[in-house]
C-alpha cells in the first residue's frame, strides 16, 4: 500500500462517507496534525454528507490532535485508536464520543 498523507486522506474522505453510519449526526471535526506532513484541517459531517477543508475550524464539537505517522497508520488501520488514545498519542477535547464513533463513517 502507498503511504498517504494526512493532506490526501483529507482530500479522500468525502468519497469514503458512508452516510448511512453518521445518520442524524451535525458535527465540525477539527483535525492539529504534527510533525512532517502536519497541518490543520477539519471534517464537517451533517444533512448525509462530509466535507473537509484546511484550516482551523470556528466551534468544533471535537478536537483531534496526534502525530501525522499516527494519523495515517489510524485511517489505514495499521493502528489501533484505543491503543492510540491510551498511550498518549491521541489527544481528544471536546466530545469524545464523537471522535470514537467518526471511524465507521467511512469506508476503508
Amino acid at each position: 500500500m502507498v503511504e498517504m498523507t494526512p493532506k490526501q486522506i483529507f482530500e479522500e474522505m468525502p468519497s469514503r462517507f458512508l452516510p448511512e453510519k453518521a445518520k442524524g449526526v451535525n458535527a465540525v471535526i477539527q483535525f492539529d496534525i504534527t510533525g512532517d506532513d502536519g497541518g490543520q484541517w477539519y471534517l464537517t459531517v451533517g444533512d448525509g454528507a462530509a466535507a473537509t477543508a484546511e484550516g482551523v475550524a470556528e466551534n468544533p464539537k471535537t478536537t483531534v490532535t496526534m502525530a501525522a505517522s499516527d494519523f495515517t497508520d489510524l485511517i489505514t488501520g495499521t493502528a489501533n485508536s484505543m491503543q492510540l488514545f491510551m498511550t498518549g498519542k491521541i489527544k481528544l477535547q471536546g466530545d469524545l464520543l464523537i471522535a470514537n464513533a467518526m471511524l465507521n463513517w467511512f469506508q476503508k
